[in-house]
């Protein structure tokens, strides 16, 4: 009987641990793992390392390591560091109308809520971009994003980015920002 109180844990864990087909074709509006969400704690670590693949880079693996996932995972890791880069220099310079450029609408936003539109997202700027929002972007470094089949995570989960197709094929995308929170 106590082999199996360990035995189940250990099932459990082994079946969480391994990695997601990619879906093939990623939802327009799909909303990263909330899990991935939490707050500046330090729980924070464990839930990022749950919700990484086993085997996978870890997020403070050389740059290289999360333009190489980008592109397993995601696509071209170049357009992610061109809107995330874009993205950082907007929200750290206060630039809104720079900000809003690099949003795709609907944008997730915290509590589930969504904008609906750029007019929106202005109004409500100071509540989206929140000092916690630019500190999380002021400090990444895209060689140390996480990255999953859902996109890019900025600091604890703040900030997501992804792709989205743009034809039938899939064989062109666009990468915006998809959740603030």
């Amino acid at each position: 009987m106590r082999w199996m109180a360990c035995l189940i844990p250990a099932l459990v864990l082994a079946a969480c641990s391994q990695p997601a087909a990619p879906p093939a074709e990623p939802a327009a509006d799909a909303p990263p793992p909330m899990e991935a969400s939490v707050a500046a704690t330090p729980a924070a670590e464990p839930a990022k390392a749950a919700a990484e693949p086993a085997g996978a880079a870890p997020t403070d693996a050389p740059a290289e390591d999360a333009r190489a996932r980008i592109e397993t995972l995601l696509g071209d890791a170049a357009q992610y560091e061109k809107v995330f880069n874009a993205f950082k220099t907007a929200v750290v310079g206060g630039d809104r109308a720079a900000v809003v450029e690099e949003v795709r609408f609907p944008l997730n936003i915290a509590n589930g809520r969504k904008i609906t539109g750029p007019g929106e997202f202005q109004r409500n700027y100071e509540k989206i971009i929140t000092p916690a929002v630019v500190k999380a972007v002021s400090e990444q470094d895209f060689g140390k994003v996480f990255v999953n089949h859902q996109g890019v995570m900025i600091g604890d989960g703040q900030v997501w980015l992804n792709g989205q197709c743009l034809d039938q094929a899939c064989t062109k995308t666009e990468v915006k920002v998809i959740t603030i929170q």
